[in-house]
């Protein structure tokens, strides 16, 4: 199964990175690009623990639809969402923040595994790896973006 570790360096308190993590307002901003919609359960605001919601999205000109939930939350350290229904096999997004000096460092850790068996596990080493990277790094990028203001 895959695993993306992904590390940004953020000049902004603890807290305000935790909570942008979280902004289902804010994900659809940064996720423009695939016209990612949030279409049931959560769909603005900051999702909490229990809460889920189903994202609608256009990847590889196919539309896609994945409901996530919030199954661990320590404010203001870690958070996991896990796909709960959706295109993938399984889907586990770990959110940690720690806070180094005056910086916060928001660490990923998303661990996936795609349908399909061997097709599944080849497209997960010719493409869909890095794809899902690119994804959590324009994430990021819009997270650190808004933060530093």
């Amino acid at each position: 199964m895959p695993v993306i570790i992904l590390k940004t360096m953020i000049n902004a308190p603890i807290g305000r990175c935790f909570d942008l993590s979280r902004s289902i307002d804010l994900h659809l901003q940064s996720m423009k690009s695939s016209g990612e919609k949030a279409i049931a359960g959560k769909n603005s605001g900051l999702i909490n623990l229990g809460e889920s919601v189903t994202w609608r999205a256009r990847h590889f000109g196919i539309s896609f639809e994945m409901t996530n939930r919030i199954a661990t939350l320590e404010y203001p350290t870690f958070f996991i969402d896990e796909m709960i229904k959706g295109p993938f096999k399984k889907l586990n997004h770990q959110h940690q923040f720690k806070r180094i000096g005056y910086q916060t460092e928001m660490i990923d850790v998303f661990e996936f595994c795609a349908p399909f068996g061997l097709l599944g596990w080849l497209a997960e080493k010719l493409f869909l790896k890095n794809y899902m990277l690119k994804l959590i790094e324009e994430r990021n990028k819009a997270i650190k973006f808004q933060a530093e203001r």
